[in-house]
């Protein structure tokens, strides 16, 4: 079978491109080399709901920002995907980074976030009371919330198989040919034919590019390490604490999650490693010591989890986005920590390209509704319902229907990491001390990673 686009990578972008291009009656292909969707630079995001407050001025990255935010804003409730609506609090902890917060809010306005304002120091402790009295001021941020970080691309997923689509997962794709206005892509899986081909492949984008031409941009990638707090530490802050960014990073920040915990990072670490998303004890407790400095209570709640993000950085500031009509390809490169938000306008605007340069999309009027079970901890949950059954995960209150549910249907989970991500489960306290037998039980024969299941070609 032949297929009218196939894109490479089901990161969060890839994800969205595919709901995107099956939505519009094309025939798609989403093809991933890991054994699950987000088994790449997404399964390590901070759930940010980025209005965009900080993307350079006039940048494509702000284009697709803002129009994600407003897709997502419009289709959620139908998806049944979360937000947590903390807004945001950039807080100046010094005299120099006090005096930069009227140009950073002069900023968010410009960017269409009309209600972005300064608060003074008291009316910021009235606010966050818990922050520590070094706290100067500070940029409000209303709209700046916290979202699901994987449900998201499962929905748009599921919503493109309903129409029509097909995943390839633990399929790489080692090379290409364009020959007859179609490209062969080799996997190691067998061939798979497409008309056009989109490259979304996150920390590989610059060595998929290369199928097609010499990549215009390097991806060095850049790693963001976070300590995850107790559940009884969210209640010390209410809205996400936000660093005074430099010219390099937008910093540490400190937020509640909708799994109930409080985490405090990213960390900004270039590395040449595409792979390693390991932790390093020195800058963790440099993290713990950063958050306790800024909520003093912090000091007395346990760290229950640690966990790091690659994001796809490239030698540029923008999003690497373009259509190369002589080649049947189009580049989606360089998406680093925005892209949670930005997805769905980037599927946007590719689809944009797609229409100006190779065929057209139609819209749906009515999509086929694919929507999620609630993981967020501020919502009620499936264990909260009468004859829901047996828990097996106690630390995150996952039931055996939620784990049996992501073992099946159209797209179950690939390895334990996809597991985790759909329900909760061992992703709590203990970590699976506990209920890792019966997880592995229920999954074993099912999921290639469990103990004393079979391994998958």
């Amino acid at each position: 079978m032949s297929y009218d686009v196939a894109i490479i990578g089901a990161g969060v972008v890839g994800c969205a491109l595919f709901r995107r291009f099956c939505l519009g009656g094309a025939r798609a292909l989403l093809i991933e080399k890991g054994a699950d969707i987000l088994s790449g630079a997404s399964k390590g995001n901070s759930a940010m709901f980025h209005t965009g407050y900080d993307a350079p001025a006039g940048s494509l990255e702000l284009a697709c920002i803002r129009s994600g935010y407003e897709e997502y804003l419009a289709i959620r409730r139908g998806l049944n995907l979360p937000l947590l609506e903390t807004g945001g609090l950039l807080v100046a902890w010094t005299e120099l980074e006090q005096e930069k917060l009227p140009a950073i809010a002069e900023h968010a306005r410009a960017n269409g976030v009309a209600d972005a304002h300064l608060i003074d120091g008291a009316a910021l402790r009235r606010r966050e009371p818990n922050l520590a009295p070094e706290a100067r001021a500070a940029v409000a941020i209303p709209g700046e919330h916290i979202m699901d970080p994987w449900s998201p691309s499962l929905a748009y997923v599921l919503q493109g198989i309903a129409h029509g689509g097909e995943v390839r997962r633990a399929t790489e794709v080692q090379g290409g040919d364009l020959a007859d206005a179609f490209w062969t892509l080799r996997t190691n899986k067998g061939p798979a034919q497409a008309r056009i081909v989109i490259n979304a492949a996150g920390n590989y984008g610059d060595l998929v590019e290369a199928i097609a031409r010499p990549s215009p941009f390097a991806i060095k990638p850049r790693k963001g390490q976070f300590v995850v707090f107790d559940k009884s530490a969210s209640r010390l802050i209410t809205s996400s604490i936000l660093p005074v960014p430099t010219e390099r990073t937008k910093g540490v920040m400190m937020c509640r999650t909708i799994f109930g915990n409080l985490i405090v990072g990213p960390t900004a670490e270039d590395q040449e490693d595409r792979a390693d998303a390991g932790v390093d004890q020195a800058m963790l407790r440099h993290l713990i010591e950063q958050g306790c400095r800024r909520v003093p209570r912090l000091a007395n709640e346990a760290v229950t989890a640690i966990y790091a993000g690659l994001r796809p950085a490239t030698q540029f500031k923008d999003y690497q986005i373009e259509a190369l009509p002589d080649r049947s390809w189009i580049t989606v490169g360089g998406i680093r920590s925005t892209g949670l938000t930005g997805a769905l306008g980037i599927a946007q605007y590719v689809g944009g390209l797609y229409g100006r340069h190779f065929g057209t999309l139609r819209e749906t009027a009515i999509p086929k509704a694919t929507p999620m079970p609630n993981l967020a901890e501020h919502l009620p949950r499936l264990y909260q319902q009468p004859g829901s059954g047996e828990i097996v995960c106690h630390c995150e209150l996952v039931t055996r229907g939620e784990i049996e549910l992501a073992l099946h249907g159209p797209l179950p989970a690939g390895d334990l990491g996809g597991l985790k991500r759909r329900t909760r489960c061992m992703m709590g306290r203990c970590q699976g001390f506990y209920c890792s037998a019966h997880v592995f039980e229920l999954a074993r024969g099912k999921l290639p990673d469990v103990p004393g299941s079979a391994k998958v070609a």
